[in-house]
């Protein structure tokens, strides 16, 4: 079964981004993949992801996005690896 589109943006406490990108961090450095839950859905991220970081200015605002991006394709060949 196809998963649905999804495109959300949740906001969440200081100390939750700093525990997820700490564990993101570590799987990064390591190699491997991992799983994280963004807004109630659990999924994971294979080692295999891109790393991207992007830089917008506005008028009245900035904003830094951290982005990892993968094909699907792929997917079903990689075990899990850490919850993030």
């Amino acid at each position: 079964m196809a998963k649905q589109p999804r495109d959300v943006e949740k906001i969440y406490a200081t100390e939750d981004v700093v525990a997820k990108l700490r564990r993101l961090a570590d799987a990064l450095e390591s190699g491997e993949s991992f799983r994280i839950q963004i807004a109630g859905d659990r999924f994971r991220v294979p080692a295999r992801a891109q790393f991207s970081i992007e830089h917008e200015r506005g008028e009245d605002s900035e904003e830094v996005e951290f982005q990892l991006t993968w094909s699907l394709d792929e997917d079903d060949d990689e075990q899990d690896g850490a919850v993030v």
